[in-house]
């Protein structure tokens, strides 16, 4: 039977590797705050981050975060073979690949977590305007969209847990049923 790596290792490994790549889970947290703080007035970044730390439980996050932080650093070092060098270093625009890894992060949360996904991706907020910017001389091709596809998906709980509070919070208010 083939080893196999234990979950305390693996999430270790991937907080690792995003406090190597410069990326906080206060960061990340901010990107979720700012996804949700319009929904849930008083948001805390505390509550965010918390999310933050669940999703970054899920072993299926974790193994796209560390897949997609070593293909970048792969791309930096120039060891990829050609066309894929090229295409990861400069974040080719038709690539998509990166998109998908971070997908897969997403398909554990729903859609709002897309939704969510697509917008913070298109505006470039917080950390993700800094792993954005070609200029710092590291590769972060997969890393951003990652990061972004992690604040979805704990802005989603977030979304999710605020809905279940205030179920809790009233459940007298029974809605009709639908065939009603």
């Amino acid at each position: 039977m083939a080893p196999f790596v234990h979950s305390q290792a693996l999430h270790a490994a991937t907080l690792r590797a995003l406090a190597e790549r410069g990326v906080s889970l206060d960061e990340i947290a901010e990107l979720a705050r700012f996804l949700q703080a319009s929904y849930i007035p008083g948001l805390s970044l505390e509550e965010c981050r918390h999310h933050v730390e669940r999703v970054l439980e899920k072993r299926e996050v974790q193994n796209a975060i560390l897949t997609g932080v070593e293909l970048d650093k792969l791309a930096e070092r120039q060891v990829l073979s050609q066309p894929l060098q090229g295409i990861i270093e400069s974040d080719e625009s038709l690539y998509g690949i990166d998109e998908i890894l971070a997908l897969s992060i997403l398909n554990i949360y729903g859609s709002i977590g897309y939704t969510n996904y697509g917008y913070i991706d298109k505006v470039k907020h917080g950390i993700l305007q800094h792993l954005n910017d070609k200029n710092t001389g590291q590769v972060h091709t997969f890393l951003d969209d990652l990061v972004a596809a992690v604040a979805a998906a704990a802005a989603s709980r977030i979304a999710h847990h605020h809905r279940a509070r205030q179920e809790a919070a009233y459940p007298d208010a029974n809605p009709p049923a639908w065939d009603e």
